[in-house]
């Protein structure tokens, strides 16, 4: 009877320690669960993700950030997770530029202060769109791109190959074109996108998951098929048909010069340049100059070259000052240039490859290439007439080596220069000398 009672009383005991040490094993498991758990969260915090992001003197609403100060203080948004490799890259589109427009996009450290702009700060860089300057940790900016308007889209992303490194290299875009590129140390936080304004009415739009690809093997493609065009290319960067100025700015020696490889012919006598960006000052200049034109002149300046300026209209025909030509020109405005042939002109080397031009002559002929700018006979009269009447000196070459030049704006004719042909030819010459100017070339505008 005891010995069975026993038996019970131990099996009982047995069955319960079992059961105990289930109950501990399911504890166990969920306690490992909840460590786990709690380590990812960690984790993710450390990664930024649920970061709370920063703002002051801004409203936000959903992805739309209005400036709430009072024109005198700045504002100042800051993202709740840095930049990194798998997430390199950000817009802002400009939906309203305010009064003033002071409106900056860039990176900035994780505490950064929200009553400064990004880029005014140590460990800071920001694009500010009412001058087009970088802030690189300083207060003072440095010219760097085109300004910025209403509509535009403002983006900036990282090199992330060498951020573990110490530093990286950040880049901005202006309408996913490339405006250029800085290096920047990197704080321990890394770099956060950023947002500043700083007057009534302003406000964005703001997109952190944007991407920005460079189909590095179809635009090397689309530069270099262009690139083969110009013979000369000092401070301009050739970007398909786009030309932009990407000199100093800041004196009469830093002109940006693109200089046609092939001189003007009587098979292709005429070119165009569509104003894109006037940048600053519109000192943007096309025309007509020798082979060797000096790179740090505006076409038009120096002898063998004559150009049509579009700041102030004028014509300038190897001097530095210009004579009252046509009126000035715009953004959206397209200047033409192009060389009216006598009849009985015709240029050996028509036809032939690149190294031919340094052959190429003027010369009378009999069976020239039919050109619809021909001069008529009653036009060289009627020139002559008008040369006579005003007095104008006429830049001489050699003997039956004279042609005239003309100039347009918008299609209609402005105005014609008589000048001389130098050994190799005419050609066609831009010139650019403020910042944030570009220009869209066409030098085959009436083929096809």
């Amino acid at each position: 009877m005891r010995r069975t009672l026993v038996s019970k009383v131990f099996f009982f005991m047995r069955s319960y320690g079992q059961l105990i040490g289930k109950k501990m094993d399911d504890i166990n498991v969920l306690h490992h669960r909840c460590l786990l758990n709690l380590r990812r969260r960690i984790r993710d915090i450390g990664d930024g993700r649920p970061a709370q992001e920063r703002y002051m003197r801004l409203q936000k609403d959903g992805d739309t950030l209005s400036y709430q100060g009072n024109s005198e203080e700045v504002g100042c948004y800051v993202a709740g997770h840095p930049l990194s490799k798998g997430n390199c890259y950000f817009e802002v589109t400009l939906a309203d530029t305010g009064v003033r427009g002071t409106i900056a996009v860039g990176l900035v450290p994780k505490f950064y202060r929200l009553d400064h702009q990004p880029g005014w700060l140590p460990y800071s860089v920001a694009y500010h769109a009412d001058n087009g300057k970088l802030y690189n940790g300083n207060p003072v900016g440095q010219q760097f791109g085109p300004k910025c308007a209403r509509g535009d889209r403002i983006g900036c992303g990282i090199h992330s190959e060498n951020i573990e490194a110490g530093f990286t290299i950040v880049f901005f875009t202006k309408n996913g074109n490339k405006v250029g590129s800085v290096e920047v140390p990197v704080s321990a936080e890394g770099l956060f996108p950023a947002v500043g304004m700083h007057s009534m009415g302003e406000e964005v739009k703001v997109d952190l998951q944007a991407e920005w690809f460079l189909e590095e093997d179809e635009s090397m493609m689309m530069v270099d098929s262009h690139e083969d065009d110009w013979g000369r290319l000092f401070d301009v960067r050739v970007s398909g048909t786009l030309l932009e100025y990407v000199g100093k700015g800041k004196s009469i020696m830093d002109v940006g010069l693109a200089q046609a490889r092939q001189p003007l012919t009587t098979r292709c006598h005429y070119y165009e340049v569509e104003i894109v960006d006037a940048g600053e000052k519109c000192y943007i200049a096309l025309g007509l100059a020798r082979r060797d034109y000096p790179r740090n002149r505006h076409p038009g300046w120096s002898r063998g070259s004559v150009a049509y300026h579009a700041d102030d209209g004028k014509i300038f025909h190897g001097s530095g000052v210009g004579d009252a030509f046509g009126p000035r020109c715009l953004k959206g405005d397209i200047m033409g240039c192009g060389i009216m042939f006598p009849r009985d002109y015709i240029l050996d080397g028509e036809g032939g490859d690149v190294g031919d031009w340094d052959l190429m002559e003027v010369r009378p002929g009999h069976a020239g290439v039919q050109n619809v700018l021909y001069l008529n006979d009653d036009e060289e009269e009627e020139e002559e007439e008008e040369e006579e009447e005003d007095g104008e000196d006429v830049e001489q070459g050699q003997e039956g080596r004279n042609v005239t030049v003309f100039f347009t704006r918008n299609g209609k004719l402005m105005g014609r220069r008589e000048m001389g042909v130098p050994p190799g030819g005419l050609y066609p010459t831009v010139g650019m000398l403020s910042s944030g100017e570009k220009v869209k070339v066409d030098l085959h505008p009436l083929s096809g």
